[in-house]
């Protein structure tokens, strides 16, 4: 957990151990009270039109002047008085001029280091270390280091929460990783145009905007309306492209490696055992090329995508290494709803099932669009059984079972009699499987 230090172990002034960014972080830095002056003109480009009409040559010069300096001293300051270091049970991250502020993020409560070279950053050999830490709402990150010392830290933090030994730790270096699956630039291609949600986005930004148009004639609100669609549209297509683009997922001993990226690269790191459910998705149109997507959910993590798309055989062989000794139930496997369920949920029961192995908890929801979620017992945090009026006619009732990463996944429109057992085993299943369950550490 990041947290601000107590007072009296704040160090006050760098310690031996300390260290500085990159030299060239005062750069990106010094871009704020530009962008700050920017997000001003935009948020009310009115009265930034009238200010700019009255100034004349000499007072932009001047503006200049002050503002170029005054922007290169808070870059370099804001580098200056920023340290970090690695203390036998931290890391700390210190920063603040005026305000101070020290991090304090707990090296067993790390979930994973991530490494992202924004395309500037690979121009300038450096890189961005983020660290994804247990119940933090956001990474902290350091931005930037040279791209072997951000290699290093990392190998070094993964090695400190995996439990290696202080002295010991930073000697271990980056483990090797051995390549599971790699996504090819066509088949990512093939899988966005056979999505959807593509063509939805595309299509609202063609139609919408003319619509507008004939309604209002105001060119402001199509462009206002437009332009957001139109975003949309890229970001669905064209920005997946790029952000999943050469998509490779390897195996380390410390979890699950991720790269991939055209523009920006970012690596990124899935710790197995901490993996709360796995979510295997199939849209209608990927079924003919049995292709399929899978997703995480990590108790405190922000990484959510395993793959983006890979044949469903290799898919399930990459889960198998996420959840060792888990086999994925086929949805011919899955036990359906009765036939009385329809009157609670016409035509769309069919789309539901579930099924429980000895390892996983698992259920399907969706006709059109397929999604199967499996959740290890031993990550299983409570269980619950729900019944409406509707449901209590039909003697239907939904079985809950509550994730450590705050989601629910649910075996909807049971028999009551079936439900009610189910909610005392799995009960059952998950307490043995918590006192089974292998450590979370990684590397033991």
């Amino acid at each position: 957990m990041t947290t601000p230090g107590p007072g009296g172990d704040v160090p006050r002034g760098p310690a031996a151990n300390e260290r500085r960014l990159h030299p060239v972080t005062p750069f990106r830095r010094a871009w704020a009270p530009v962008a700050v002056l920017a997000g001003w003109a935009v948020h009310d480009p009115d009265q930034a039109q009238e200010q700019l009409t009255r100034l004349t040559g000499t007072m932009l010069l001047v503006g200049l002047a002050v503002l170029v300096p005054a922007a290169s001293l808070y870059g370099f300051l804001s580098w200056w008085f920023t340290h970090f270091s690695v203390t036998d049970s931290e890391l700390r991250i210190r920063t603040g001029l005026v305000f101070r502020r020290t991090a304090h993020i707990r090296l067993e409560r790390i979930q994973a280091v991530d490494v992202t070279r924004p395309l500037l950053a690979r121009v300038a050999g450096v890189a961005k270390l983020r660290i994804d830490v247990v119940g933090a709402e956001k990474k902290d990150e350091l931005a930037f280091l040279g791209e072997d010392e951000a290699r290093a830290l990392r190998a070094e933090l993964l090695a400190r929460a995996a439990g290696f030994a202080p002295e010991t730790a930073h000697e271990v270096g980056e483990a090797p990783a051995r390549e599971l699956m790699r996504l090819s630039p066509r088949n990512l291609a093939i899988a966005l145009l056979l999505t959807g949600s593509t063509w939805g986005s595309l299509a609202a930004a063609l139609v919408v905007p003319p619509v507008l148009w004939l309604a209002t004639h105001s060119v402001v609100t199509v462009l206002a309306t437009g332009l957001p669609l139109l975003g949309a549209a890229g970001a669905s297509s064209v920005g997946r492209f790029v952000a999943e683009y050469d998509w490779t997922v390897g195996e380390s001993p410390d979890g699950l490696r991720i790269d991939h990226g055209l523009l920006d690269r970012t690596h990124e790191t899935v710790p197995p055992g901490r993996v709360q459910t796995v979510r295997i998705v199939e849209p209608l149109l990927w079924r003919r090329r049995g292709w399929v997507r899978v997703e995480l959910e990590v108790a405190g993590s922000t990484n959510s995508l395993l793959i983006p798309v890979a044949p469903r055989a290799v898919a399930e062989s990459v889960v198998a290494r996420v959840l060792p000794g888990v086999t994925v139930p086929p949805y011919a496997s899955l036990s359906r709803p009765p036939r009385r369920a329809w009157r609670c949920l016409p035509l769309w029961w069919r789309g539901r099932g579930f099924a429980v192995t000895g390892a996983v908890f698992a259920a399907r929801r969706g006709l059109l669009r397929r999604h199967l979620a499996l959740v290890p017992h031993a990550k299983v945090q409570s269980v619950r059984l729900t019944q409406g009026p509707w449901e209590r006619l039909w003697r239907l009732a939904d079985v809950h079972v509550d994730t450590g990463a705050g989601k629910t996944v649910t075996a909807r429109l049971r028999d009551a009699r079936e439900a009610a057992e189910l909610l005392r085993d799995q009960a059952e299943r998950s307490r043995t499987g918590r006192r089974d369950a292998r450590p979370d550490r990684w590397m033991t």
